[in-house]
């Protein structure tokens, strides 16, 4: 268990109880809402001692961690703490001029990097880091980023890199969105994001074969003592004939060509959509399979794209687009 990982976590859960107006917390309530955050996340049974949150709390006080505002608040012989100002919030505050200049200097190291495949996201990290340096200095905010502080299932991501590095076997209860509740024995691969949600790729005891789950609909995942199925899949390649995170094994690459109006024309050019796109003159030309990501990414765009071929796909989409008006054909 990384012990920086397990302070960060630590004072989180400290800075979610003492923002908490409604609820009083005494040092053994701390003790407790901390040990569960830990269990949580390292899914295993974790506790931590009186003497280490109350090392926390000085930290977090002090120049040195977050200048946090705690007050104590005695009541008989027990005290509670709460932050002075409710505002007040950990997550709310900048980094000191020193924690900058440290992780630019890590990035710039990093930066040499950027040109080899895998390292895109320095780039990417280093832009947000100028962004949030030059911001402080302004009143209104100029650009944003796409995030979902709210998404489901990130609780489970860090587990599952752990999972998989150590190669376990997981149990996972998996609810659907139809509300039913599944159990899959995996032996866990590989994590891709996709949309801003995170899928698990693994292989499945039971149906003995790979499959993908959305960490967003995972209950809960509990390790097993089974024997784990090694990859034999090159995930770096895995995902070359397809748009998206469905890769049904027996289907079969196929000829994708859609015609393009002039609206979206630069727009394909410029982003393409996979890698083996080639357009000519208004045709898009995809080499994949059909899977439902595709379908719902040509549906996205409307009226700016038609499908000219296979004609399987051409049918699909009659049937889907019908079911659609159908939806609003309301009688008179």
């Amino acid at each position: 268990m990384s012990t920086n990982k397990n302070a960060q976590i630590r004072y989180k859960a400290l800075d979610e109880c003492f923002s908490n107006i409604y609820h009083k917390y005494f040092i053994e309530d701390l003790i407790a809402y901390c040990n569960e955050k830990l269990t949580d996340h390292f899914m295993e049974e974790t506790s931590i001692s009186r003497r280490q949150v109350l090392e926390d709390i000085k930290f977090m006080e002090s120049q040195a961690g977050f200048e946090a505002p705690i007050v104590r608040y005695r009541e008989g012989k027990r005290v509670y703490y709460r932050y002075e100002d409710a505002d007040f919030s950990i997550l709310k505050k900048s980094m000191t001029d020193t924690e900058r200049n440290t992780l630019r200097q890590a990035l710039e190291t990093l930066n040499r990097l950027n040109s080899l495949p895998g390292f895109g996201w320095v780039q990417s990290i280093q832009t947000k880091l100028d962004i949030e340096i030059t911001e402080l200095q302004r009143q209104n905010k100029i650009i944003d980023f796409q995030e979902n502080e709210y998404l489901k299932g990130l609780e489970f991501l860090n587990p599952l890199y752990q999972f998989i590095l150590k190669e376990q076997v997981l149990s996972i209860h998996y609810k659907s969105f139809r509300d039913r509740l599944s159990v899959f024995t995996m032996s866990p691969y590989f994590l891709k994001q996709f949309n801003n949600r995170w899928f698990l790729f693994g292989w499945e005891h039971h149906f003995h074969k790979v499959q993908n789950i959305a960490l967003d609909r995972i209950v809960s995942i509990d390790v097993i003592s089974e024997v784990y199925h090694i990859n034999e899949i090159d995930f770096v390649n895995y995902f070359d004939e397809i748009i998206g995170v469905t890769n049904v094994e027996n289907d079969e690459v196929e000829e994708i060509k859609i015609e393009l109006t002039d609206y979206i024309l630069p727009y394909i050019a410029s982003k393409p959509l996979h890698s083996s796109q080639r357009v000519k003159g208004h045709v898009l030309h995809l080499s994949v399979k059909i899977n439902q990501e595709l379908k719902a990414l040509i549906l996205s765009h409307g009226e700016n794209m038609r499908v000219i071929s296979p004609l399987s796909l051409v049918e699909e989409l009659q049937r889907i687009i019908q079911r659609m008006k159908n939806n609003y054909d309301f009688k008179k």
